[in-house]
């Protein structure tokens, strides 16, 4: 199997080089493919003899003038990341599993370990993995070239051992591979926060989109193969977060304007996926027999009631579109949260299930319904991430401007103690009129976009650099003082060794009060970094 292997990669990796050498050609000649060949050949006889020295190679590189060095460079480049593609591609063809599925094969393990159906349908309808996109700053790979890669992957799935390359495939090859030698390969601008958002909605749009319900129906019939039930229509086994456009630590790009705009351009990719979605339902839900909740809803009088409630949905759809243009607050007629989605649409779930009509209900609406527990009207939940310094500094400026003392030069027991008893406090803190400069006015400035529920969509704030709870209970007065009224998730990120070996007694402080608990109800997110602890205590 080894040696099939092996013989499958040299072949992918030949058609590669050849149809890459073919397009170097096509640009720069034959004379420039033979040198490139020449470098090659000097190149390989020196690492298999192992000795001698370079100096005809380096002969040869002496020669080239510094657009021919780049277009070498380039070449020998681009024959790498093709090498890789094969490799990659190769060895995913080679994974082998004992089944189909490893969700079936996990099932299968739960049935002879005698685990009771009902215990596993429970779990798995309150199953939760929040899958979180994210961007790296110092990715050198342009997300275009990625892109191409992955297209040349696919396309190597046609390229097979001791099979002529067929013309279509060639072809197919032949262009993307033109396409990648063409483009630039490093970037000219660093790229926008805005721009690191876009992309990643781009992903749900072309693949978690049309994933994701295939998935939970996978799931939902293997569940009721092994347990007899069904996933409940509102289950959200997976849910989709992102950092993009709100990851501010150390990033002085991330505003809060920016945040802002992210979550706009998310409601607004949101509703126009769903709009799809409706378009393609009005032509299907034709039908006019329903029962008497959808005949209620939309007037005894239609004919036509599930298109008129998607009529209605439609509108209420581009309004919010349109809003999520503007920077104007939420008015009437908006989708505002997933149930002012979801319920007309469950209900016309029911009725065709209800008027024998099950299997038009299985189909479109069925997976829009999958999407909106899944995506929600935000799209994506975006993660806040602000270094705890920020706030402290943050809290120092505002003790002070109260003539309060400096809260930096408190201890942590101080610090602790003042802040349980301004939040057991109803009074006010932060003057609405009080606008720090500088870092801290912009650290305030979040803190009110979220409290003030103009962050529709955010689903925690991650306090990177904790060390102390003062670094947590600082986060929730500045948000409760603001005018936040939910209990949003604020997750500790402990980085350092120092800070991850006294973790356990910052949660511990943490638990031991009331109103802690009462504000986590039960539910405590932790961050563990491996950036900068590796760098002290080693790897995990």
């Amino acid at each position: 199997m080894e040696e099939l292997v092996s013989r499958r990669l040299r072949h992918r990796v030949r058609v590669l080089g050849d149809l890459l050498g073919q397009t170097m050609a096509a640009q720069l000649g034959d004379e420039f493919l033979e040198k490139v060949e020449q470098i090659r050949l000097l190149a390989k006889t020196r690492r298999q003899e192992g000795h001698g020295d370079f100096a005809q190679l380096r002969e040869v590189l002496a020669d080239l003038d510094e657009d021919q060095l780049i277009s070498v460079a380039r070449a020998f480049n681009q024959f790498l990341n093709l090498t890789n593609i094969a490799e990659q591609a190769d060895a995913t063809e080679n994974l082998q599993f004992p089944d189909a599925s490893h969700l079936k094969t996990l099932f299968n393990k739960l049935n002879q370990l005698s685990i009771e159906p009902a215990k596993i349908a429970e779990t798995v309808n309150n199953l939760h993995c929040d899958l979180v996109l994210t961007a790296h700053p110092t990715e050198i790979t342009r997300r275009t070239l990625i892109q191409k890669y992955n297209r040349i992957a696919e396309a190597l799935a046609e390229v097979l051992e001791n099979e002529p390359l067929g013309e279509q495939s060639k072809v197919e090859l032949t262009r993307l591979i033109a396409e990648v030698w063409h483009t630039d390969e490093i970037r000219t601008e660093r790229p926008m926060p805005q721009d690191e958002a876009i992309w990643g909605y781009a992903v749900i749009e072309h693949s978690l989109w049309h994933a994701i319900p295939k998935l939970w129906e996978g799931l939902d019939e293997l569940l009721r193969e092994h347990t007899d039930t069904s996933l409940s229509i509102d289950c959200a086994p997976i849910t989709i977060s992102s950092w993009m456009g709100g990851d501010r630590d150390g990033n002085p790009n991330v505003t809060t304007d920016v945040t802002d705009e992210v979550l706009r351009l998310a409601r607004w990719m949101a509703a126009d996926l769903y709009l799809r979605d409706l378009e393609e339902l009005l032509s299907q839900l034709s039908m006019s027999m329903c029962n008497d909740e959808v005949a209620q809803l939309c007037g005894e009088e239609s004919h036509e009631p599930y298109r008129s409630i998607l009529r209605d949905l439609r509108a209420k759809l581009n309004a919010t579109r349109d809003w999520a243009e503007t920077k104007d607050p939420p008015y009437a007629g908006l989708i505002v949260d997933r149930n002012d989605l979801f319920e007309p649409l469950h209900t016309c779930y029911r009725s065709l299930h209800e008027c024998g009509m099950g299997i038009i209900a299985e189909g479109l609406l069925k997976q829009t319904l999958i999407r909106i527990t899944t995506f929600g009207v935000t799209l994506i939940d975006l993660d806040i991430r602000q270094s705890a310094d920020k706030h402290t500094e943050l809290m120092e400026e505002l003790i002070s401007f109260l003539g309060m003392g400096s809260y930096k030069s408190w201890s942590e027991k101080a610090r602790h103690d003042f802040l349980l008893e301004e939040l057991a406090n109803k009074r006010p803190l932060i003057p609405e009129s009080w606008e720090p400069e500088g870092e801290e006015g912009e650290t305030l400035r979040t803190i009110r976009l979220i409290a003030n529920g103009d962050a529709d969509g955010v689903s925690c704030y991650i306090i990177s650099m904790a060390k102390n709870p003062s670094d947590v209970l600082s986060v929730i007065l500045l948000l409760r003082k603001s005018g936040l009224a939910r209990s949003l998730p604020i997750v500790p990120l402990f980085e350092t060794l120092d800070d991850l070996n006294n973790a356990a007694w910052t949660l511990e402080r943490l638990l031991r009060d009331p109103m802690y608990r009462g504000y986590i109800d039960g539910h405590q997110q932790v961050m563990i970094g491996y950036s900068d602890s590796a760098k002290d205590a080693g790897q995990m």
